[in-house]
């Protein structure tokens, strides 16, 4: 007989010690290091003469593309800055549709006859790269034979450094598009939503009498993740091949305590994160906050806000540094939106906001929001948006992964509506009924003695149900996943909100063209809106089967599997708003539905066949020994139930086995739905039988890595 698992708990601090904690950064270091490794502004002042300089700012201010002569220079000094920091190799860092990076690197280096070499890097290398795009998936915008695909600098997201132990490469954020000129990557169609939304607000912001050339959109995602030593990981092919797991028994304790969050930081996991967050400054990544979460062994790094793209990209660098700073310290980082069952999921709070470029958000209520004629206009915009496009905002969030999180463990419902809060609700209800008096009274929160202040009690406070909630001065996605890059559903929020503010701004200037005042034009516009509306919004308990009742009265989505909310994607009235503003076109759009919509038929594949192969190569040969044991033993009681157990198990895995095999020439939608209503419930048969197995088997012969273990040894 093999020899059994044998599990080992001694993680000390010697060992993480080695791996990389003493060369974290200590509390009392400088921030002289901060956006060391960033092209910035700053670094091109320093390269770029006064007048290349200049004219790099303004063409990146107003939009204007580089000619030969100005991207010559640019390159040029963006060499000799990398060349300093050890780089050899630099790339066209860019965002296909796999929701990941990619990159190609080319040596700087260029040999020549008499042996020697010399660093070559011109402006057309800066400005295009043309990388095989063959195997990256385009949603059937063109052949695999067609491989040509071009990358093209963003300017407004600065080129950047990844170090490596044995050099440096030089990252240079791009789009990345097909030679017909379609959008094969996330990068492109964020930026135009965000060019269309400044269009419109600026016009909006117009006739409302704000000063604004440009309006730019701001986010500031809060990132959740888990933590697990990778002695663990590696014992467990699930999350090697899937990122969750696909096993496990509910150990005795989860959070119910709730004991872990915001609790003291272990020793290990602040070495690790004080070491990803340097890494991260020296990115020019504004990270500011992290805190223990929910969940045991699970946390949350957040950064202060940025402009929409460059959010984006630093999003994607944020999850990258903190997996690969994981590893100096024993641990594995996991980013899947539900690694555990039975406890939190993962998501990815995406906080978005409107600016002006003369400093003005426009969705900050002030002291009296019944008052603020701007912040009505725009948040009503807002409300607007969301409720006509409530199932695209939900498939704008949708994969496999969020499909085991929406709707549980504080995570929101996968049915999409609007929190505004005591005040804002007040405030909004008074303009539609024309009765304002109190609609602006600020509550304080009494603290039961003198010796603490009384605190104002915020409007805007969270509801931890709600999926799009009012959080002060901005609004809070909360349905994103871990997993996901922000491109697609701040895409899809800036091309709605564009479109509502350009619906409002036009009746606004009617009323004003027939004699209003502005105050009265706004009000009539915001009152109508807001009637219209305000079904979306809802302030009390989204997990609650009362409101999934009230929802369906409302005429709200409830869209709770991947497969239900990505049609949403080519809907007639996505595909009008996306064309109407030039965002994505149709055939832009279709291509993103099936990508997504393969990926999800493929991740659910590969899970059921690792279920399969663990349950017949781990978990039955475990169960067999276990019972040769209490034969020996002579225990008919026992026998019995595991000999029952495992009869089921193995039914169990034949029919996952059999279903998964089918494969049908239907088509990508058929599959994803066959995925979710065959396959899925297949494999939660033989986790169930598999989960009840783990509690009577011995524990010396249980393959895997139990929970309590991967959860609470840090």
């Amino acid at each position: 007989m093999p020899a059994p698992r044998t599990r080992q708990h001694n993680v000390t601090a010697a060992q993480w010690a080695a791996n990389g904690a003493l060369g974290a950064p200590v509390l009392s270091e400088s921030i002289d290091y901060y956006g060391e490794n960033v092209f910035s502004p700053a670094v091109q002042k320093k390269y770029l003469s006064p007048e290349t300089y200049a004219r790099l700012q303004k063409a990146v201010a107003h939009g204007e593309g580089l000619d030969l002569d100005l991207a010559n220079e640019v390159a040029a000094a963006m060499k000799a800055w990398a060349l300093e920091k050890g780089a050899t190799h630099y790339t066209h860092w860019f965002q296909p549709l796999t929701g990941l990076t990619a990159e190609k690197h080319d040596s700087f280096f260029d040999p020549q006859p008499d042996g020697t070499a010399l660093t070559e890097f011109k402006g057309k290398e800066l400005i295009q790269g043309e990388p095989d795009a063959s195997s990256f998936p385009t949603g059937g915008i063109r052949a695999t034979f067609e491989a040509r695909g071009y990358t093209a600098w963003d300017p407004t997201s600065p080129a950047f450094i990844m170090e490596n132990p044995n050099g440096a490469l030089l990252c240079i954020p791009t789009a990345f598009v097909s030679w017909t000129g379609e959008a094969l990557d996330q990068k492109i169609p964020l930026i135009r939503s965000m060019d269309a939304l400044s269009r419109v607000a600026v016009r909006a912001c117009r006739l409302l009498g704000v000063e604004a050339d440009h309006v730019f959109t701001t986010v500031g995602p809060e990132q959740e993740y888990f933590l697990v030593d990778e002695q663990y990981f590696f014992e467990r092919p699930d999350l090697v091949n899937t990122g969750r797991t696909l096993f496990g028994a509910k150990p005795p304790k989860g959070h119910e305590l709730d004991d872990h969050y915001f609790g003291s930081i272990p020793e290990r996991i602040l070495a690790f994160m004080m070491e990803a967050e340097r890494e991260l400054q020296r990115l020019g990544i504004p990270v500011k906050t992290r805190h223990n979460e929910v969940a045991p062994n699970q946390y949350e790094i957040a950064p202060i806000f940025e402009t929409s793209n460059v959010a984006s990209d630093h999003q994607q660098l944020t999850m990258q540094i903190l997996q690969n700073t994981a590893r100096k310290y024993g641990l594995v980082c996991l980013l899947h939106e539900k690694p555990f069952a039975g406890v939190n999921g993962s998501g990815k709070h995406n906080n978005w906001s409107m600016g002006t470029d003369t400093g003005v958000n426009l969705l900050d209520p002030g002291d009296t929001p019944h008052e603020n004629i701007v912040f009505l206009f725009f948040c009503a915009a807002v409300i607007q948006a969301v409720n006509k496009h409530q199932a695209l905002l939900r498939a704008s969030v949708a994969n496999a992964g969020q499909d085991h999180r929406l709707g549980a463990n504080e995570a929101p419902p996968a049915i999409i509506s609007i929190f505004l809060g005591a005040e804002l609700t007040k405030a909004f209800e008074a303009i539609e009924t024309g009765r304002t008096e109190g609609a602006s009274v600020k509550e304080t929160l009494e603290l039961g003695t003198p010796l603490l202040p009384v605190l104002p009690k915020h409007g805007g406070d969270r509801n931890r149900t709600s999926p799009f909630a009012f959080t002060g001065n901005k609004f809070e996605f909360r349905a994103l996943g871990s997993s996901m890059s922000l491109s697609l559903p701040n895409t899809v929020l800036n091309t709605i909100a564009a479109e509502a503010i350009d619906d409002l701004a036009s009746k606004l200037q009617a009323r004003l063209d027939g004699g209003a005042s502005l105050n009265e034009a706004v009000l009539e516009v915001v009152k109508a809106s807001y009637a219209a509306n305000k079904q979306v919004c809802f302030d009390g308990d989204g997990y609650s089967e009362e409101w999934h009742e009230e929802a369906e009265r409302r005429g709200l989505y409830n869209l709770p599997a991947t497969p239900d909310a990505l049609p949403w994607l080519t809907h007639e009235q996505t595909v009008r708003a996306f064309e109407s503003y030039n965002v994505l076109s149709a055939r832009e759009l279709e291509a993103r539905q099936e990508v997504l919509t393969e990926q999800y038929v493929v991740k659910i594949n590969i899970e059921a066949e690792t279920a399969a192969s663990i349950a017949r190569t781990q978990i039955i040969p475990a169960v067999v020994r276990h019972l040769t044991e209490l034969k020996a033993a002579g225990n008919e009681t026992l026998i019995g139930e595991s000999e029952e157990l495992l009869k089921e198990l193995v039914f169990a895995v034949q029919k996952l086995e059999e279903v998964n095999a089918v494969h049908d020439d239907d088509t990508i939608e058929q599959e994803a739905r066959y995925m979710l209503e065959t396959v899925i419930p297949a494999m939660n048969a033989v986790r169930e039988v598999a989960d009840k197995l783990e509690r009577i088997v011995a524990d010396d012969l249980w393959p895997l890595p139990k929970y309590w273990e991967m959860l609470f040894i840090k």
